[in-house]
């Protein structure tokens, strides 16, 4: 077999006048063994060609003789269309003759002229360019709508795609394998009297399963990938992402016969550009009459004979049944298709196999964030039930990872904006500090902007300006990571949406109030709650308040998020507290946040006279300040209302992006 790197033409020298030589000498040989080559052409000419020409004419003959021969790859696709279409009467075989690509590059070198470096083609350009090639096709489309279609019969088919009748797919199966002869031509031989006219094909070996020392051999899939002579530059890209296996001739590239590392499953792919120009008459779509809801909805039906199939626009049709073969067509000869069809191929194989992720398969480790205000002291909501100290952290990695100091803090030894501070360390925005006791002292570091500051248990704090607002805030990141992970999804699914920051799609605005006298009113009314009698009684979560006092919401031993928490239903509180939390106007409670945000010890019972709005027109205003300065809330901005109006989402005001 083919090993990875030769599959993939790694560490082959491809570019050296000796290496090019060599290539076109081999692609001639094949154009005349399969009696295609040319008159002017280097192996007729050369001394390779006078010794070997008989043989050359035996094989064509042999090849003309064996033309029902299949490979095994070929043979196990047409029995599956044989089986599977035997009820609709379409005789169904793949191409009789195609050129195969034995080996990585073939398909490169066949893709331009012999002695240009430009070819012009009905579907595409291409140029030869000082690293390679360049291909532009005609035209480069980045939409999906419309294109996915899938035969019935097999399996179930989404609601999202297109459904196809049966006796359809066979019909454009047929126009696929019998393309115009323009777009047959090869464009090696493009400028010779009589240029060349074939179907180009290649065997791609896609790795469904890698190897798991101990656990699983590797494990691929077979893929067999047909062209019109002039889109084989098609075959050259998808050779450089999958590799080529071989010459699916040769035993040694049979699959059936690499029982350990096959999956048991074949794909086959055939490129079509000129089925976009069929009817949907001719393909026997029903009449508008006579079609199913389905068929409406989708426009597998027409109401006028020269109504074109999809609208004349490129598409892909699947049909793909739990046997284990899928066989795709796709009428276009865009580049990206032809990847994203085996990469489709893989996961399809990856889902009957069994305890395999898909190709589509993943996500990533997000660790929350959350705005802290003013103040951070060490408590459950930022510690968890971690029990480790600084002295743990000095004993496992002092001098290794970290530089531990006399005051009791550490600085790492790569990074030295990060610091380890101790298990009691707390930090004030105000003080600009972070403090702790050592042996009854209290000592201190700066809080400066730019550093990080990581507790023993992982929390890390920040000090970072507001993004919306003229104020400083601690920010904290938990240090136990959540593993967002999705185990199958579609290309364009939103896994990459994971692991992306929300914070362009933040809005930063005012804080409004309704009414200020009556809202204030509401607002002493939540802070003067009793909150110990929120708890059910079976709650796991409610503390012994006969071993301490609640903590009040302005307290400094509750912390912003703890408020957030406190105010927010849950199925640990009973129904009545709930439904008093029903009652609160959103708007209400973040003025509720937004106080707590700001709020100092000092102020007391006090902190009304610090917020209030200005007087417009001799009426209170409705934007909420401190101190005379506007006070910002955090927006997310999901979508459009309509052309002129954003949806948006107040979150809550400890909320990090």
């Amino acid at each position: 077999m083919t090993s990875e790197r030769e599959a993939l033409g790694i560490g082959q020298e491809t570019d050296s006048p000796e290496a090019r030589r060599r290539r076109r000498l081999q692609v001639e040989l094949m154009l005349q063994a399969h009696g295609l080559g040319s008159a002017n052409g280097q192996i007729a000419q050369s001394e390779v060609g006078a010794i070997a020409g008989n043989l050359l004419r035996s094989f064509r003959e042999q090849q003309r003789q064996l033309r029902a021969y299949r490979c095994p790859a070929d043979a196990r696709i047409e029995a599956f269309l044989a089986s599977h279409f035997k009820d609709v009467g379409v005789a169904m075989r793949l191409p009789d003759q195609t050129l195969v690509l034995a080996e990585h590059g073939m398909g490169r070198e066949l893709s331009l002229p012999r002695d240009r470096d430009e070819f012009a083609g009905p579907l595409l350009t291409s140029y030869r360019v000082r690293n390679g090639v360049l291909h532009n096709p005609k035209s480069d489309r980045r939409t999906t709508q419309g294109t996915f279609h899938v035969a019935e019969g097999g399996l179930p088919v989404p609601g999202d795609k297109i459904a196809v009748p049966k006796r359809v797919f066979a019909e454009l199966f047929q126009h696929a394998v019998n393309p115009p002869d323009d777009v047959q031509v090869l464009p090696y031989t493009a400028d010779d009297p009589h240029p060349a006219s074939t179907f180009v094909s290649l065997l791609l070996r896609p790795l469904v399963c890698p190897h798991v020392p101990g656990i699983s051999d590797a494990r691929s899939m077979e893929v067999r990938f047909f062209a019109p002579g002039s889109l084989v530059s098609n075959l050259d890209f998808v050779e450089s992402i999958f590799g080529n296996a071989g010459n699916p001739e040769l035993p040694e590239n049979d699959a059936g016969l690499d029982v350990e590392h096959w999956t048991g499953h074949t794909g086959c792919v055939i490129l079509a550009p000129h089925l976009t120009k069929l009817t949907k008459k001719e393909l026997h779509l029903p009449h508008f009459d006579q079609a199913s809801v389905r068929q409406r909805r989708d426009g597998m039906c027409w109401t006028s004979a020269e109504e074109i199939y999809n609208n004349g626009s490129a598409f892909k049709i699947t049909c793909r049944t739990s046997e284990g073969v899928i066989v795709t067509i796709i009428a276009d000869n865009y580049y990206g298709y032809c990847k994203k069809e085996v990469k489709t191929q893989i996961s399809y194989a990856a889902n009957l196999f069994g305890n395999l992720e898909e190709e589509h398969a993943g996500g990533a480790l997000a660790f929350a964030s959350y705005s802290l205000g003013e103040e951070y002291h060490p408590d459950s909501s930022t510690r968890g039930d971690h029990t480790r100290t600084f002295a743990d952290l000095a004993k496992a990695y002092g001098g290794q990872l970290l530089d531990p100091h006399p005051e009791g803090y550490g600085t790492d030894r790569i990074h030295p904006q990060v610091h380890y501070i101790p298990e009691d360390a707390r930090a004030s925005v105000r003080r600009q500090e972070i403090w702790w006791t050592r042996d009854g002292v209290e000592q201190s570091i700066p809080l400066e902007p730019g550093n990080v500051y990581i507790t023993p248990w992982g929390y890390k704090l920040r000090f970072e300006k507001h993004p919306g607002a003229p104020s400083w805030r601690l920010m904290g990141t938990n240090g136990d990571g959540v593993f967002c992970h999705k185990p199958c999804t579609v290309s364009g699914g939103g896994k990459s949406e994971i692991s992306k920051s929300l914070r362009d799609y933040m809005l930063y605005g005012p804080i409004f109030v309704s009414n200020a006298e009556a809202d204030f009113e509401l607002v002493r009314s939540v802070f003067a709650h009793d909150y110990t009698k929120r708890w059910r009684d079976d709650s796991s979560e409610k503390p012994d308040y006969t071993q301490r006092s609640g903590r009040p919401i302005l307290s400094r031993a509750r912390t912003l998020g703890s408020v957030v928490k406190l105010l927010a239903p849950s199925g640990e509180y009973t129904d009545e507290y709930n439904q008093w939390l029903a009652s609160i106007p959103n708007y209400v409670l973040a003025m509720v946040f937004i106080i707590k945000r700001f709020y100092r010890p000092e102020w007391g019972d006090d902190w009304q006279s610090h917020f209030g709005v200005d007087v417009v027109n001799g009426f209170p205003g409705h934007e909420l300040k401190l101190d005379g300065r506007k006070l910002v809330g955090i927006y997310l901005r999901v979508g459009l209302m309509d052309e002129s109006a954003w949806r948006t989402f107040k979150v809550r005001q400890d909320f990090a992006p």
